[in-house]
């Protein structure tokens, strides 16, 4: 209270008390009365005009004082806004800021993320439950004032008890405003504090600086909650005592979810969840999508029909412009169009010139993550015009990273690259809208001409590095290339072709199948069409598809391309060409793992001979057909044939291409296998570890080569009895094979049936049987009910449940398989033999059970 106030009031207890109780004796003397009053006017007055003279500014130095009547009549709510509809997919959020609004210490909370990812939503969800547990709930929106944002708060301090006099005190200037505020919320509890959109964060004040100096309007000290919205996702800008949560779009069940809240009646979960997708998980766009499909004259009423309106219609749905997004912040808030244009316009204007273009630049690309080494400066000038210095495009890519529209990977965060090698992505919606609003076609077609430039030098570069120095360069260049084949094939066909071309060599050598074999479609396709079908180089290409589906797993459909390959090229090139024998080599292999030994055994024989004769002895190519030779010899049981076939190429391969070479590794293995088949299981446990090391250091630790060694090594630990170890090491291989190859690839699926073997070797009967249906089911689905791997998961789940007591399903499982492998294999094969002893094991086992269930049967009176 002012010293004028106090005064007045003085004056007013001493008139009141004359009135209202017995006078003492000095109050009788009526002179000195009225001289006391008279003089305590004089002084009342005096600090009047005093009260004014402070209010009209604060000495130099002092605090600048703030009117109380501006403090006290914010003008506007402090309710937070209602949720219309239930929060879908924030459930450990909201737990998160639950927890905090629960517990005894108070803090603070940023939600942030880039625009449209619901974090307003999201904190009115929170302070609506805040409010239900008995929380007092204050709502503030950041107006880019902070003369209005020190006003607000303060109207929330004085909500939560702030005294009148302490505000008088920060309005004559006698203390700092804001530091009144804080130490009075620091002494009350129970609170919940919202500063939503603070996307400006450092005009928040008082003063300049980042809130992280915890000196402004936004402090971490209350003893209830402060929670701040914003797009401004860095660390350094909240500080080290804030509690980020960084909102990421929506996963497509939750996603599913919000469309089907909004319209229960356009489709499916299915449908809904594919939809989500196809909007990346974006609330905002969700929401978009959602309020078109309810409203009933809308032209698509279906979640399909919406996703399929997309790709013809998608400025229409989400790329339409408001004509009052440009002046309002809150309406360009609420369209996808613009709700971008926000965080563009504060980079810009906080000295990041670039950013835009370098955004823009970015969605002209695939929605797939893009090395960091393809956006230099020298591009971004080519493409934009712009002067662009590497610290520059550094400013401009940190700036997007800040507000959420560019993604980059953590140091942990598994990825397309390594973490030698960055990657940048875009959300697929703002990069689907970013592209969509560039003016066409200029300077769309300039910007694309200098990225296809860079494209290809980028290639260029990534396949001349030594070794695996390039691979995971090249893994994240490649879906970017089709669409540089599909722009240059009119005018520079043979150029674009050959980029792709090289950089699927590199995938090869890298083990990147799925890459590999986007490349090689795009490039057979364009051949076909601009070569003809049966031009050498189309045929070339048809070849490396279908090794390329070999590699996949995709054996039938690699064994269907082959042979049609090779019946061509018998006919166009000859019988004897070097590339018809490349087929024909090819076409077994394909054969093998589809479990047709003897056919494969029969054209490796051939083409050995042919390259024998043709190339030489000692060509590399020779040398892989007598490698294959034995592997498939050694599918036929003829372990010792292949044995020795294989001591012979391994020899030769490690003195024509050297012991590090990946043809060498895989004799190494191979040698492993046929003896392995002999029973040395000692010297083949020696090979698979020394190829083990080499694929490692050579391929690295990922590689679908390394794996198989890795895989091969477990195995042998199986065969020399140290099971317990072994588990360990198929559980490893199996997580890596699913992680790299995908659940359903070949090789996936023997890690986790030789899992599933040792656990019943170890007595985990149960979970071994659960795990065998598993792959039986799966083997069946991917390879077919005749392959020969899925005869044996038969085998292999016919034994576990042996082991189980249920011996009547297993002699039916043993019965069907040893009929199947006598059609399939012959009755005298190994494999098939194997069934027959399997049967006759556990016909004998349920006849044992049958003959102790009779004896143990109560004898009838």
């Amino acid at each position: 209270m002012s010293g004028g106030s106090a005064a007045i009031a003085f004056l007013v207890a001493i008139v009141t008390n004359y009135v209202t109780a017995q006078p003492p004796e000095w109050a009788e003397n009526t002179v000195l009365v009225w001289s006391a009053f008279g003089a305590l006017a004089v002084v009342s007055l005096g600090l009047l005009f005093w009260e004014r003279r402070l209010a009209a500014g604060a000495p130099d130095g002092g605090v600048r004082p703030v009117p109380l009547g501006r403090i006290a009549v914010g003008g506007h709510s402090m309710n937070p806004p209602a949720v219309s509809a239930r929060v879908r997919g924030r459930e450990a959020e909201l737990e998160r800021i639950g927890a905090l609004v629960r517990g005894p210490g108070g803090g603070m909370v940023v939600v942030c993320g880039a625009g449209g990812l619901g974090k307003t939503t999201l904190a009115a969800e929170a302070s609506a439950r805040a409010r239900a547990e008995g929380r007092v709930v204050v709502w503030i929106r950041w107006r880019d004032d902070p003369a209005q944002l020190g006003q607000d708060l303060a109207q929330a301090a004085h909500i939560l008890g702030l005294s009148e006099s302490r505000l008088e005190e920060a309005r004559t200037g006698r203390v700092s405003l804001v530091d009144a505020v804080w130490e009075h919320l620091a002494t009350v509890e129970r609170w919940l504090i919202v500063v939503d959109n603070v996307d400006t964060p450092t005009q928040v004040g008082p003063g300049s600086g980042l809130p992280a100096a915890y000196r402004g309007w936004l402090r971490p000290h209350g003893a209830g909650v402060l929670l701040v919205t914003s797009r401004d996702t860095s660390p350094q800008t909240w500080g080290p005592d804030a509690d980020l949560l960084h909102l990421q779009p929506l996963a497509d069940d939750a996603g599913g979810a919000v469309l089907l809240d909004a319209a229960p009646h356009a489709g499916t979960e299915t449908e809904a969840g594919a939809l989500a997708s196809r909007l990346g998980g974006l609330p905002l766009g969700l929401n978009a999508a959602g309020t078109h499909l309810s409203v009933p004259t809308s032209r698509h009423r279906t979640f399909a029909a919406y996703q399929h309106a997309l790709e013809a219609e998608f400025a229409d749905l989400l790329g339409a412009e408001h004509p009052g997004a440009a002046t309002d912040p809150d309406t360009a808030r609420r369209v996808v169009r613009h709700t971008w244009d926000l965080s563009l316009d504060q980079l810009h204007s906080d000295g990041y010139t670039l950013a835009r273009p370098v955004l823009q630049l970015l969605a002209l690309l695939e929605p797939a993550p893009v090395p960091r080494t393809l956006m230099t400066p020298q591009l971004v000038t080519d493409a934009t015009g712009l002067p662009a210095t590497a610290a520059s495009v550094d400013a401009a890519l940190a700036g997007l990273h800040q507000y959420g529209l560019l993604h980059t990977p953590e140091a942990d965060e598994p990825g397309p690259g390594s973490p030698a090698v960055g990657w940048l992505q875009l959300h697929p919606l703002v990069r689907e809208v970013t592209a969509h609003t560039l003016a066409r076609p200029e300077p769309t077609n300039a910007w694309l001409a200098a990225l296809d430039d860079h494209l290809a030098r980028s290639v260029d570069a990534t396949t001349s590095m030594p070794g695996r120095t390039g691979w995971p360069t090249a893994r994240l260049l490649a879906p970017h290339l089709p669409a540089h084949l599909d722009r240059n094939t009119p005018h520079s066909f043979s150029s674009a072709r050959d980029t792709l071309a090289d950089l699927a060599d590199t995938l090869t050598d890298a083990g990147a199948s799925y890459e590999e074999f986007l490349l090689r479609r795009c490039v057979l396709d364009a051949e076909a069409d601009h070569l003809g079908p049966d031009h050498p180089d189309t045929l070339g290409s048809r070849n490396n598809l279908a090794n390329a589906l070999h590699e996949l797993g995709e054996h039938q459909q690699a064994a269907d391309l082959h042979r049609q390959t090779l019946t061509d090229r018998e006919r166009v090139l000859g019988l004897e060409h070097r590339e018809t024998l490349g087929s024909r080599h090819n076409l077994a292999n394909a054969l093998n793992y589809l479990g047709e030994n003897q056919q494969a055994v029969e054209l490796h024989r051939r083409t050995l001979a042919d390259r024998e004769r043709v190339l030489g002895p000692d060509h590399p190519s020779t040398l892989t057909s007598r490698n294959n030779l034995a592997v498939a010899l050694s599918s036929l049981g003829e372990h010792r044939q292949a044995a020795g076939l294989q001591r012979e190429t391994l020899a030769n391969h490690e003195r024509v291409l050297g012991p590090d070479h990946p043809s060498t590794l895989a004799s190494r293995n191979n040698l492993a296998v046929a003896l392995q088949g002999l029973g040395e299981h000692r010297q083949a446990a020696d090979l698979y570890g020394e190829a083990l090391l080499v694929a490692e250091r050579v391929l690295g630790p990922d590689h679908p080569g390394t794996l198989i060694s890795r895989h091969n090594v477990a195995n042998s630990l199986n065969h020399l009895g140290e099971n317990r170890q072994a588990l360990g090491l198929h559980l490893q291989v199996l997580a890596d094979r699913e992680r790299v190859l995908g659940p359903d690839h070949p090789d996936t699926l023997n890690s986790r049936s030789n899992l599933a073997i040792t656990l019943d070797v170890l007595g985990e009967h149960w979970q071994a049987a659960d795990l065998l249906r598993q792959v039986l089911a799966d083997r069946e689905r991917v390879l077919g009910p005749d392959h020969r791997d899925t005869l044996n998961s038969r085998s292999n789940l016919a034994g576990a449940l042996n082991d189980l007591g249920d011996h009547q399903q297993s002699a039916e499982l043993h019965q069907r398989n040893l009929t199947d492998r006598e059609r399939i294999l012959g009755p005298d094969h190994p494999d098939t033999l194997i069934s027959r002893n399997n049967l006759a094991i556990a016909r004998a086992r349920l006849s044992e059970v049958g003959r102790r269930r009779w004896w143990q049967l109560p004898r009838r009176r």
